[in-house]
């Protein structure tokens, strides 16, 4: 019997401001090379239904693009599911750029602990003039116990020891836990909060992303650093994850459960 090839789903949202940088995001997602038969395929879903994107996509059969009505990052995400394939989903987002390997890591990490749910990595901010920097107090590599998020993200200002934007997470956990909070930012967050109440994770050393600094960036605008906005974006991420905790659920399953 021919065993199926591993297929990873990289999960892309985009809007006409940063349609520009999918070509640096798709260059990064073809040096991937992945083992033993494994392969990648790239679902793009705009957050919108403009004609500035598509000029941007690339002609490749590995390549899904689709459309949508305008609901932010976390929508466009969650609506590119209904066209994943993979049992794995990868995280990139349009002005970013992943690291040589970084998805064969991630990978090699899920196949080989079925007891984790979902992976992070290492970040880079990669700024305007092509320079990268790095941050301190990253954890070790090694798994990230459950909980472990969520305690270190209330003692420090709503600020995760990890980056979610790094996330490759099993496609049925992400599925079973409604994809991305429908939140207007830190939707990602909320995932992450969400994925460490009921599964533990695992972080990698080795920078998997280049996190491009850019003027037009979401999350560089005043609204997203607005007080009162961030403290309930933070209430009900932090109310969702303890409920998920309390509730018993976890992933995977205990056998015999």
């Amino acid at each position: 019997m021919t065993r199926r090839a591993t297929v990873v789903t990289v999960v892309t949202a985009v809007h006409a401001p940063s349609a520009r940088f999918l070509p640096d995001a798709w260059a990064s997602l073809r040096e991937q090379e992945l083992p033993g038969g494994a392969r990648w395929e790239w679902v793009i879903q705009e957050d919108g239904t403009t004609d500035e994107v598509r000029p941007y996509v690339p002609e490749d059969p590995r390549v899904l693009f689709h459309q949508g009505r305008p609901g932010g990052p976390g929508v466009a995400r969650t609506m590119a599911l209904a066209h994943a394939r993979g049992a794995y989903v990868k995280v990139l987002d349009a002005d970013d750029r992943l690291t040589p390997g970084a998805l064969a890591r991630d990978l090699a990490v899920l196949e080989a602990r079925p007891g984790l749910g979902w992976t992070t990595c290492r970040v880079l901010d990669l700024l305007p003039d092509g320079s990268t920097a790095g941050f301190s107090g990253d954890p070790r590599e090694g798994p990230l116990e459950r909980g472990a998020v969520l305690r270190h993200w209330t003692a420090n200002d709503f600020r995760p020891p990890v980056h979610p934007a790094t996330l490759c997470v099993r496609r049925e956990l992400l599925t079973a836990l409604g994809g991305w909070m429908a939140l207007p930012a830190s939707e990602d967050t909320g995932l992450l909060l969400a994925l460490d109440a009921v599964s533990r994770g695992w972080f990698s050393a080795e920078a998997g992303l280049l996190y491009r600094k850019w003027e037009g960036q979401v999350t560089g605008q005043s609204s997203h650093t607005d007080p009162a906005e961030r403290t309930a974006r933070a209430a009900v991420a932090q109310a969702r994850a303890r409920a998920l905790a309390d509730l018993g659920w976890t992933y995977p399953a205990p056998r015999g459960a």
